[in-house]
């Protein structure tokens, strides 16, 4: 085992070898896939911060989310998108954490941010009269700052820890940089308990997200069920969050699945879809979803459409 321990350099990354013989459409439509997450991201952001009437606590919240996709993003696309072009799928050692980075700390941040966005809704319907001293402009702000920073520092804890274990492959089965692939090419794995516990951890705490955003609906939908008017507000403010909800959740559900309880009988494609899934179907259903179904939005989009 000893002999095997050596510095490693670059990772070499898999996943391609599949493609070489329609790596340029695909080159095509990642491309487009990119510059459509940007495009309708961007123009809620900006529909957002560029009109002063939308500067609530509701769609702060969404601008947040919509930054952290591109965040996101950044981290997956420009480096695949390259990888298409190449030859050889290598990434430098310092590059494959950076990226486990980013791609960690943004799931975790939409989890977080998803869970602010529960909340607010549940302040806005179930508890109207605390909602404006509860959820002022400068406090939701805080906490957007929070729901990103916090999830970047426990991500970072993952990521040394990782960081320190002697390696003995340079080999990753991925598409993508993954903390936990990282740690399975460990020489000595007696070295990677601290990474299963703070791991572990890590799972429990995003887990525990999902039973605040659980608590906020049971009181929304009790509330909204003797009310005309809080079932259409409870229609137009939290469906689509729902929606996003369900997508997020959904994708980020298989690739955890998938990591830590690999299948050999899933087809190899099918695998590196599911990989990176939590990378392409959010971030492009979001902002569209947003967009569509919450009026103000949509009425500002189009104006500015009518005005070019």
């Amino acid at each position: 085992m000893m002999n095997n321990v050596s510095t490693i350099l670059v990772f070499f990354l898999s996943g391609l070898d599949e493609t070489r013989n329609y790596r340029s459409p695909l080159f095509f439509l990642t491309l487009m896939c990119y510059i459509v997450i940007v495009l309708v991201n961007v123009c809620v952001i900006l529909t957002i911060i560029l009109n002063n009437e939308l500067h609530e606590p509701m769609y702060i919240l969404l601008c947040a989310f919509c930054l952290n996709s591109l965040y996101g993003t950044v981290g997956f696309y420009p480096k695949f998108l390259w990888d298409l072009l190449s030859p050889v799928h290598v990434i430098s050692y310092s590059g494959c954490f950076l990226q486990a980075q980013v791609l960690y700390s943004f799931a975790c941040s939409d989890l977080s941010i998803l869970a602010l966005m529960a909340y607010d809704r549940y302040l806005a319907i179930c508890q109207p009269l605390k909602y404006h001293s509860l959820m002022s402009k400068q406090r939701v702000i805080t906490l957007v700052c929070f729901a990103w920073l916090t999830p970047f520092c426990i991500v970072a804890v993952n990521i040394i820890l990782a960081s320190r274990l002697k390696l003995c492959s340079p080999y990753l089965n991925r598409l993508i940089c993954l903390n936990w692939r990282i740690v399975m090419l460990a020489c000595f794995p007696a070295e990677t308990t601290a990474n299963s516990i703070v791991a572990n951890l890590t799972i429990i705490i995003y887990s525990l997200h999902a039973v605040v955003i659980g608590w906020s609906y049971l009181f929304l939908i009790k509330t909204c069920a003797g009310s005309i008017e809080n079932r259409k507000k409870f229609m137009q403010t939290c469906v689509p969050h729902l929606i996003s909800l369900f997508t997020f959740s959904a994708a980020l559900l298989f690739d955890v699945i998938y990591i830590r309880f690999e299948s050999k009988n899933l087809p190899q494609t099918l695998k590196y879809f599911v990989s990176i899934e939590f990378l392409i179907i959010p971030p492009i259903m979001n902002p569209l979803i947003y967009g569509l179904k919450l009026t103000k939005i949509r009425n500002k989009i189009v104006a500015t459409m009518k005005m070019k």
